[in-house]
C-alpha cells in the first residue's frame, strides 16, 4: 500500500499531536528560578519534560512488549505484535514532534545532533511502520528509553545547576549502569544481528547503515558522559554557549 494511503498515518498524526498537546500543557508548569531566568534553558527544560514523559512510557512499553512477545529477541525481522507496532508509531510521533519543536523554536543550530539522530530514527521506524518488517527490531531499539529516563534526569538537574545534590551523584552511577544495560548492550546486539545483511540490497541493509551511524553517535555520547561526570577536570572550560548541558 502506498505510504500516503497507509492506515498508520492517523496513528502517526495522533501521536504527534498528543506530544504537541503535552508540550503545551507542561509549558504551563512553574519553572525553577534558575531556569526561568534564561529563555534558552526554559525552552530546553520544557523540551526535556516531554522527552522524559516519552522515555517513561516508551521504556516501560518496550519492556512489556518483549515480555509479551519474547520471540522479538530472536526473530527481529519477522516478529510482530500489535502492541509493538503501536509503540513504534507512538515513538515515531514523538520524534516528529521534537524535530518540529527544535526547528520552530530556532534551536536547530544548537541541537543539530538531535536532529540528525531523529532523522535516522524516523527513517528506521518508518521503514518498519510502512512495510511491517523489523517491528521487533524497533521495539528492541526503544529499550534505550529506559536509559533515557535517568539520562534526562541528569540533564535536567544540570540545567538547574543541581550537580551538588546527593540525588545527582546517585543518579550518575545508576545512569551509567542503565547506559550499559539498555543502550550499549541492545545496540551491540542489534548491530551484530544486522551485519548479516551487509552487501545485500534490502531493507535490512538500509537499517544496518542507520545502526552503524547510531553506533558512532552513541559511543561519542558515552565518552562525553564519562568525561563530564567522572573526569570533570578533562572537560574544556570554554564551550559554545548554546551547547548547554549536552555533556
Amino acid at each position: 500500500m502506498p505510504p500516503l494511503l497507509h492506515p498508520a498515518l492517523p496513528l502517526l498524526l495522533g501521536a504527534t499531536l498528543t506530544f504537541r498537546a503535552l508540550r503545551r500543557a507542561l509549558s504551563r508548569l512553574p519553572l525553577p528560578a534558575h531556569v526561568q531566568a534564561d529563555p534558552l534553558r526554559s525552552w530546553r527544560w520544557h523540551n526535556l519534560l516531554v522527552s522524559f514523559a516519552h522515555s517513561i512510557v516508551s521504556g516501560i512499553w518496550a519492556l512489556l512488549c518483549v515480555w509479551q512477545t519474547p520471540e522479538m529477541l530472536v526473530e527481529i525481522e519477522t516478529a510482530w505484535s500489535l502492541s509493538g507496532y503501536l509503540l513504534v508509531c507512538f515513538s515515531a510521533g514523538y520524534f516528529i514532534h521534537d524535530t518540529v519543536d527544535i526547528v520552530v523554536s530556532r534551536q536547530a543550530r544548537a541541537s543539530w545532533e538531535y536532529l540528525v539522530h531523529h532523522v535516522m530514527a524516523m527513517g528506521a521506524f518508518f521503514s518498519g511502520i510502512f512495510w511491517s518488517k523489523f517491528v521487533g527490531g524497533g521495539v528492541l531499539t526503544l529499550l534505550v528509553e529506559v536509559s533515557n529516563i535517568f539520562l534526562t534526569i541528569r540533564m535536567m538537574m544540570k540545567i538547574n545547576n543541581a550537580q551538588h545534590l546527593l540525588l545527582y551523584r546517585i543518579n550518575k552511577y545508576v545512569n551509567l549502569v542503565m547506559y550499559f544495560l539498555f543502550r550499549l548492550a541492545p545496540q551491540a546486539y542489534l548491530t551484530y544481528f544486522f551485519l548479516q545483511y551487509a552487501g545485500q540490497r534490502t531493507q535490512g541493509t538500509f537499517l544496518l547503515g542507520i545502526l552503524l551511524m547510531l553506533d558512532i553517535m552513541i559511543l561519542i555520547y558515552f565518552s562525553r558522559l564519562l568525561r563530564s561526570d567522572f573526569c570533570p577536570d578533562r572537560v574544556p572550560s570554554q564551550q559554545h554557549k548554546d551547547k548547554f548541558l549536552t555533556e
